[in-house]
């Protein structure tokens, strides 16, 4: 689109005219305004947008650890008892979601993993695990996700639930008992971002109903 300027004839002040000479000097220094054009609005993110690419960046996260350390032999499950139950979550029920119980319920199961990571940190650092950095960064960017699910349940009135206690192993000895955890903990985590990171793009429709 070409944008024309009309431009007036201005008769030019005299030189002992200082009123005229003001106006006249105001009038030119407008013209850039007039010609420019308008800036364009940028695009506000959404909330859930802002929690599916945080939770997007903590499952990079946990698969570059995994890639990092990965195991030759089989790892022994079920040392982490009282993590969320996976296995009951289907893409089928992403459909289905309700808003305020499903935000509430990924607050607890954030909380709980959250306990788990600090205590494998802590022991890690006694055995001078060599994912003790990337460990340090995921429970940060954790906390962060944590914190910005908590803003959006309080704004939808998502009512906060008691995480269930957690079950740690008992004592680790030996550093490959670390690993061994520290591995486990991670593929329960890479599963539970994924479907938290697909629950969250379903109900952005939801949330933007309410809003």
């Amino acid at each position: 689109m070409t944008l024309t300027l009309k431009l007036y004839r201005i008769p030019l002040p005299m030189l002992g005219d200082s009123s005229s000479s003001l106006i006249f000097s105001l009038l030119l220094a407008q013209l850039p305004v007039f010609t420019s054009p308008s800036p364009v609005p940028q695009r506000r993110l959404h909330d859930l947008d802002k929690l599916s690419n945080q939770t997007k960046s903590l499952l990079k996260l946990t698969q570059d650890l995994l890639k990092e350390h990965a195991f030759d032999s089989d790892v022994e499950p079920y040392r982490f008892r009282s993590l969320p139950e996976m296995s009951n979550r289907s893409a089928n029920d992403l459909n289905n979601l309700e808003l305020k119980p499903t935000l509430s319920q990924l607050h607890a199961d954030l909380k709980l993993y959250e306990h788990h990571f600090e205590w494998l940190n802590k022991v890690s650092k006694k055995h001078q695990h060599p994912a003790l950095p990337k460990l340090g960064e995921m429970i940060k960017e954790m906390k962060a996700l944590i914190n910005l699910l908590h803003r959006q349940m309080l704004r939808v009135e998502a009512p906060k639930l008691t995480p269930a206690s957690p079950s740690l192993p008992p004592h680790l000895t030996y550093q490959f008992d670390v690993l061994q955890s520290s591995h486990e903990l991670l593929q329960q985590f890479k599963l539970f971002c994924d479907w938290a990171y697909r629950a969250f793009i379903s109900l952005k429709p939801k949330i933007s109903a309410v809003q």
